[in-house]
């Protein structure tokens, strides 16, 4: 069997190689990947498109592309052709930003913030494969001097007889909103309002970017980014052309940038299947001077079933699609852990991995697993759960000593555990990227570089009580890309 290095396509081999650069995370052949935009799942495909710089690894707003890949199990994905490209003299001439997909009567359709002239859309072909920018573009211009709405970072929906879309944007004073328009045709649009005004009166965001506005369950979900702490949602009720948060969460518990190492935005497709997909953008956690000699930046996160639970809360979980990549299965069972002890699990480390654990919690005060550890702890990052805290935790401090990472930190996401519950650690470890799942309530995403070849180990542990560990399922995880 070849490694995983020489399963990655030729055109990806130089950089495939780098031992930061991750095997089962969409990232695209080369330069900078950035927000996920206008995802779609068309006759039996799934479509991502991202922001995208041709130009190298790195962040510049002025030369914004949409790459764009196709993937049928949301597990392996072929690049395409770059969808959309600035044009000169174009009012996207300084950008095509970001935005969303819909399905105009049989003609795909993306409408994007075409920098600096405002909202355009663009026709494919059955394929997605080639794109035509309307000559009525931009469809959504600014408003006259005075008004206090903007077109920026559309999404779109047909609801009754019209097209609908929301622009994101903020309210001096006030905080994050998004900007409603109407149209009959996608061409010809009126504004209407605001969509919703923010209910975090102490604290609201600084802003609503890449919205996505979606029914989930019986309830409605805007899912946005914010520029100080990433990706955000409310849950809520919609009428009259109006949505009304209930409940304002975070999917992100870290700051937000191209330095950051942490979920920084977010979009979704309902696919064949009626599942809610999520992507986002994971960007770098090293110098941006590193990034760009390395010669890419930024990954997608696994794509993620978002779904509401009874309570009407938000769940989440890895699509199951990914269980094909599992090779070399381990698993123990019923170990008891002792207060403030740490236990090495032999024949189960690895830079690419998928960990499934079940702990009854018994009384300690945190209990969880350390990966990508060397023999002598210089290296190490920690996921656990803290009852007192009730928090999933994700504690990279100590993950890397490469002088080249910025980006350490711990983060911690809001878990609450019934009485008698199990707590479920759901891990996928991909050299450089991190995301852990809890009892699919939870999830933190991080990025981290051990820089030690021996920072592979992986320990249990529990402090200030005994806690036990019921079961614990690894697997090695194989590269998407075909030879």
């Amino acid at each position: 069997m070849s490694s995983p290095v020489e399963q990655i396509p030729p055109h990806r081999k130089p950089i495939g190689s780098d031992p930061y650069r991750p095997l089962y995370h969409f990232s695209p052949p080369a330069n900078y990947l950035g927000d996920p935009n206008g995802t779609i799942f068309w006759k039996g495909k799934y479509h991502l498109f991202y922001q995208y710089n041709p130009d190298g690894a790195f962040d510049n707003s002025r030369r914004m592309h949409w790459g764009h890949a196709v993937s049928t199990d949301l597990v392996h994905w072929d690049d395409l052709p770059i969808a959309l490209t600035p044009t000169p003299g174009g009012p996207d001439r300084s950008g095509c930003w970001s935005g969303g997909a819909v399905n105009n009567n049989g003609v795909p359709t993306l409408i994007y913030y075409g920098h600096p002239e405002g909202n355009c859309i663009a026709m494919g072909d059955d394929e997605l494969i080639t794109w035509e920018k309307h000559p009525a573009n931009p469809v959504i211009p600014y408003p006259p001097d005075g008004d206090s709405w903007r077109p920026f970072d559309p999404c779109a929906w047909w609801e009754g007889d019209r097209w609908y879309s929301i622009s994101g944007g903020k309210l001096e004073g006030i905080g994050d909103t998004a900007f409603l328009c109407r149209s009959k045709d996608l061409i010809h649009w009126e504004y209407m309002h605001p969509f919703y005004i923010s209910e975090l009166d102490k604290a609201p965001e600084s802003d609503c970017a890449v919205p996505d506005f979606f029914p989930l369950g019986d309830r409605h979900v805007l899912l946005f980014a914010s520029h100080d702490r990433g990706v955000q949602y409310y849950i809520g009720d919609y009428a009259d052309y109006r949505f009304y948060p209930k409940h304002h969460g975070r999917m992100n518990f870290g700051d937000f940038g191209v330095e950051s190492g942490h979920l920084c935005a977010g979009f979704t497709l309902l696919d064949g299947r009626n599942r809610r997909i999520f992507f986002g953008w994971i960007p770098e956690g090293r110098r941006e001077t590193v990034q760009r000699a390395a010669g890419w930046a930024g990954v997608m996160s696994l794509p993620r079933v978002l779904s509401l639970s009874d309570a009407g809360t938000l769940e989440v979980e890895p699509v199951p699609e990914l269980t094909v990549l599992r090779r070399n299965h381990r698993q123990l069972s019923n170990l008891r852990m002792s207060p403030d002890t740490s236990i090495a699990l032999d024949e189960v480390g690895g830079e690419c991995l998928e960990i499934l654990a079940t702990f009854d919690p018994g009384d300690a005060n945190a209990l969880g697993v350390k990966v990508c550890c060397s023999p002598d702890d210089d290296e190490q990052t920690l996921l656990f759960y803290s009852p007192g805290d009730k928090c999933l935790v994700l504690d990279a401090d100590r993950s890397s000593v490469n002088p080249d990472v910025v980006s350490r930190g711990v983060q911690r996401g809001p878990l609450e555990l019934a009485a008698h519950e199990f707590l479920t650690l759901h891990i996928f470890i991909d050299r450089s990227v991190i995301e852990i799942f809890a009892n699919n309530r939870q999830c933190l995403t991080k990025r981290i570089y051990p820089a030690r070849q021996d920072s592979r180990d992986v320990h249990l542990f529990a402090r200030g009580g005994t806690a036990k560990l019921k079961s614990i399922d690894v697997w090695d995880l194989a590269a998407i890309w075909d030879a």
